[in-house]
């Protein structure tokens, strides 16, 4: 990869973390993504299952809808997305079925990453088309900002819990 592309690479890639620290701040799994098609941002979105009560509303899902009705097709070819977290097998699908060029993601999912981690689904040979696909671009920085908001959802949780709360699971001995 030459310098200039890496370098466009980190400032997309800046781009949808700035996004990931918006879903992070509406209390959503903070992931962000963008896509460009010949330089330009044509479609941008973070993670809103919880705001939109859509279990689709990942940030890859948004990104594509806004890009395509901005684009008047649901085919973007061509494109980029530059996304904070690996992308599970759903936002795959929608990634191949767009025809997107190539994916650049951040942070590797081990729980449910399908383009690589868990399963590739670009390597299954099952699709009609294949991404392009690039790792690992800003991963600390993606990874760190998922392990934040959850070591504070945790920390929250745990604040909630009271002691004598069967739900809490720290039931103390009545002795």
């Amino acid at each position: 990869m030459t310098a200039a592309a890496e370098n466009t690479d980190l400032r997309w890639m800046d781009r949808a973390l700035e996004l990931a620290a918006q879903a992070c701040a509406g209390g959503e799994v903070p992931v962000g993504s963008v896509i460009v098609r010949d330089g330009v941002e044509v479609g941008a979105g973070y993670n809103m299952p919880i705001a939109r009560a859509d279990p689709t509303a990942h940030a890859e899902v948004v990104a594509l809808r806004r890009a395509a009705a901005g684009a008047g097709n649901y085919r973007l070819t061509g494109a980029t997305v530059y996304v904070t977290m690996e992308p599970c097998s759903m936002c795959v699908g929608a990634l191949v079925h767009a025809r997107v060029d190539r994916v650049v993601f951040g942070a590797p999912d081990p729980k449910s990453g399908a383009l690589g981690s868990v399963i590739d689904l670009n390597a299954s040979g099952l699709n009609n088309h294949r991404l392009k696909v690039a790792g690992g671009v800003r991963a600390a920085e993606s990874a760190a900002l998922l392990q934040s908001f959850f070591r504070e959802r945790r920390r929250r949780r745990e604040c909630l819990a009271r002691p004598d709360d069967p739900a809490s699971g720290s039931e103390l001995p009545l002795s």
